[in-house]
């Protein structure tokens, strides 16, 4: 028999454990949900001249340059002093920013002017022009093939265009509106049709169409990214959810909820993030947190209008163009930005690990 303060040590012992053993689950639920967490934040807004429109946004992470479309030239900054570095004048309409940094060429989107303004990535000069289709809006960059893909939402098509020198390839026809699109990094371009809530594949060696499939339940599909290590495509829908669909079979894997007006999408393959843009003025942070399961990690608020974002591969920072908009009118039905109120606004990481 044990003497009695023995005794009681035994019992605190064990109880101790029992309650360490209790605890473990909880423990380890909460390592796993805080493991992959990372917070943003409005962190800065930064003031850009010129009362136009604006579109989307480009990011040369390993040059340290964003590229903002802004009605009729392209303004770029220093992706950390937040300062103007050049601009790209004479894009009418200019949508999307393409880059090609093996060529050291970059290439704008030109929607009123139905072109696109190649430049050189070092000194911003322009090198030349490409006729292309009516209203190019979204525009790619494919590495394998060293071809530049327009999606033209006036005449329903894609342009293909060598990079190296201009040449126009082929005209693809889309059958419907293309929207924004995603290179794979394999030889694969796909594109949200707008109009017709499909998705459609592009093999860019043989500039033709390989699969089309339904984006049921995503409604006038916008913004498209990819996770390329898991094969899997980030919708942005009018009907308020990110559709997640499996690249290969063009399955629907996952409806999370965004916010209202999503024009653009991201996704960062180091933290798993996903990001919704929508012009409410919201920031809809979505992880993956397995191949087939997706959480809303957190909803950010913005600046009603920030639609379209870029974002910075290396500093895992977004960055989200946004004005205050005048009330709509027949020539402007989103509203025209008031003057002097064009910003762009930082969204960062406040805890990145």
């Amino acid at each position: 028999m044990k003497p009695p303060h023995q005794a009681v040590r035994s019992s605190f012992a064990a109880l101790f454990s029992l309650a360490l053993v209790l605890a473990l689950p909880v423990y380890a639920h909460f390592q796993k949900q805080s493991s992959h967490s990372t917070n943003y934040k409005l962190a800065k807004t930064i003031p850009i001249a010129g009362d136009d429109g604006w579109d989307y946004v480009g990011v040369d992470s390993d040059a340290r340059r964003v590229y903002i479309s802004h009605g009729t030239h392209v303004v770029v900054l220093d992706a950390d002093k937040y300062s103007v570095a050049g601009d790209i004048p004479s894009t009418p309409g200019v949508h999307g920013i393409a880059l090609a940094p093996d060529l050291n060429r970059g290439f704008t989107s030109n929607g009123r002017a139905n072109n696109v303004t190649i430049f050189d990535l070092k000194t911003l000069n322009k090198i030349g022009e490409v006729e292309t289709g009516q209203n190019p809006d979204a525009i790619v960059y494919d590495s394998v093939t060293k071809r530049v893909f327009t999606m033209n939402g006036r005449s329903g098509d894609s342009t293909a265009i060598n990079a190296a020198d201009g040449k126009v390839l082929a005209t693809i026809p889309l059958a419907g509106k293309p929207e924004f699109a995603a290179a794979d990094g394999t030889g694969s371009i796909y594109v949200n049709i707008e109009d017709k809530a499909d998705l459609v594949r592009l093999d860019a060696k043989n500039l033709s169409v390989t699969n089309r499939w339904s984006m049921a339940p995503c409604e006038s599909p916008t913004g498209l990214s990819m996770d390329r290590k898991n094969r899997r495509l980030f919708a942005g829908c009018e009907n308020k959810i990110m559709a997640v669909f499996d690249a290969d079979s063009g399955k629907p894997i996952a409806t999370p909820a965004i916010g209202n007006g999503v024009d653009a999408t991201a996704f960062d393959p180091e933290t798993s993030l996903a990001f919704a843009s929508n012009g409410e003025g919201t920031l809809t942070v979505i992880h993956e947190d397995s191949p087939t399961q997706f959480s809303v990690a957190q909803t950010l608020p913005t600046q009603r209008s920030a639609r379209t974002l870029g974002l910075d591969l290396h500093t895992h920072t977004l960055f989200l163009p946004s004005a205050t908009l005048l009330p709509p009118t027949p020539e402007h039905p989103r509203g025209s930005p008031s003057p002097h109120s064009f910003v762009l606004l930082i969204v960062s990481p406040t805890d990145f690990r």
